[in-house]
């Protein structure tokens, strides 16, 4: 049964069937179709399109295809196209004449566009709830090892020490600032296109408003075309979890690095590593690997959609079919990133002495000298340039660093600048990752935290 069928004398070719139906894909979708179904023949009971019996037993039918789906024996028939056809199809099957009517005032145009927001809306919900899942797995690794740390990098080239907590809470905020993305998404989208017909709107009596309420968005749709055309929220959900991909890729590569034997940081638990089929003494950091290569298959799902969008006249388009395959494979993707991710970390054994040495090198205490000489009234400037002669010295002469700065008597009052872990120490100022920063900063993690999962 198709949807259209009066108006052709020829059946459709095979290989536009083919190249047309979404079934395959779009059956996902079935629980919310239902969902957008109901509350549109609530609205037409309400219009007085449908009586009240009507409308009950109209609901009976609903719910008996629902429980078809939800046990697997749901039959796909060789003419539903997709699965808006075949859950009407069926409902005239089980109710006659009456399901025939489960169309009125309505069009696959704004059936869809509802059906997806309700399903968009869903999945931001989800990832949302599954950032935080991976935001506490970090923090908990933090409060593990509240006295660990280690050096900061920039351009990979080790530059301060920094607390292990400070380090996990700067994956913790990107993550944070995604679920804020998400939410304000999920708000924009909550508008119901329910109503809106093939483009603009019918000549029956009905209220979108009915149908906006019972389907809890904020307001119904101000103007039809818009309505049955817009996919902002598709392409701004691609985009707000292609970001929560990149920010999981690196938090992947810094992983493999860790795991490494040169670097040693860190190791992850057995269940989150794999070996190898040809050397016994491989462990790979697989889970880190593959959550730094998703993040190419969202990014890839983001700009193919983007260049779907692109140019097409208003309003309804077949093009439009192609939102739902990238954005189905990017929630699944990501959601299955964050939770390996989760596990991973909870997972994780931090080498604390190895990191520790390695963020006791003496050249990363160069720019505490450097900070002690403006204390005592020297220019940045000048200070900067004094202490990048010194570290030259160091590496050209292979002596220590302390030893070349000490060793001058201006600066032998210096000394304990290099005490174990005085470097960290002195990282004082607010947002900073010395310890004396790290209770305010947990705090407004804390409270951020708290207040994304209040908008869930």
């Amino acid at each position: 049964m198709t949807l259209w069928g009066g108006r052709f004398s020829a059946s459709m070719d095979s290989t536009l069937w083919d190249l047309s139906e979404s079934y395959s894909f779009d059956h996902v979708l079935y629980a919310h179709d239902l969902m957008g179904t109901r509350a549109h023949v609530r609205g037409l009971v309400v219009a007085g399109l449908l009586s009240a019996d009507e409308g009950s037993r109209l609901g009976a039918t609903l719910d008996e295809i629902e429980a078809e789906f939800d046990r697997g024996t749901f039959v796909r028939q060789s003419s539903d196209e997709d699965v808006h056809t075949a859950i009407e199809r069926r409902a005239t099957e089980l109710a006659g004449d009456l399901g025939a009517k489960i169309h009125t005032a309505r069009s696959r145009n704004d059936q869809v566009a509802t059906t997806l927001r309700l399903f968009t809306r869903d999945a931001l919900t989800q990832v949302a709830r599954q950032s935080l899942v991976l935001v506490d797995a970090l923090v908990e690794l933090g409060d593990r090892h509240r006295d660990a740390y280690l050096p900061g990098y920039t351009h990979l080239q080790r530059a301060q020490p920094v607390l292990l907590s400070h380090h996990l809470q700067a994956h913790a905020w990107a993550l944070l600032r995604d679920v804020a993305r998400l939410l304000d998404a999920r708000g924009r989208l909550n508008v119901s296109p329910l109503g809106a017909g093939a483009l603009a709107g019918t000549s029956l009596n009905i209220n979108p408003s009915v149908t906006s309420e019972l389907l809890m968005f904020e307001r119904p749709f101000s103007n039809s075309m818009d309505a049955v055309s817009d996919r902002d929220f598709v392409a701004e959900t691609l985009f707000d979890i292609a970001l929560t991909g990149i920010h999981l890729s690196r938090m992947g590569e810094e992983l493999v690095l860790w795991t490494s034997a040169e670097f040693n940081f860190a190791s992850l638990g057995d269940p989150f590593t794999t070996g190898s089929s040809m050397l016994p003494q491989k462990k790979n950091s697989d889970v880190a690997e593959l959550a730094r290569a998703k993040s190419g298959r969202l990014v890839g799902n983001l700009t193919g959609f983007l260049v779907t969008l692109k140019g097409l006249p208003l309003s309804y388009n077949r093009d439009l079919q192609e939102d739902k395959e990238p954005l189905f494979d990017s929630v699944r993707q990501v959601l299955l990133v964050l939770a390996a991710m989760a596990g991973a970390y909870r997972s994780l054994i931090f080498n604390v002495e190895v990191a520790a040495r390695a963020a006791n090198d003496q050249h990363l205490v160069a720019i505490d000298v450097a900070e002690r000489l403006v204390e005592e009234g020297v220019p940045f400037r000048q200070a900067h340039e004094r202490v990048g002669t010194l570290v030259g010295e160091s590496v050209r002469r292979a002596v220590p660093f302390a030893d070349v700065v000490l060793g001058d008597p201006e600066l032998a009052h210096f000394a304990p600048l290099f005490e174990l872990g005085a470097a960290l120490d002195r990282r004082r100022s607010p947002g900073a990752s010395g310890p004396h920063a790290a209770r305010a900063q947990r705090e407004q993690l804390d409270e951020a935290r708290a207040v994304a999962s209040s908008r869930l």
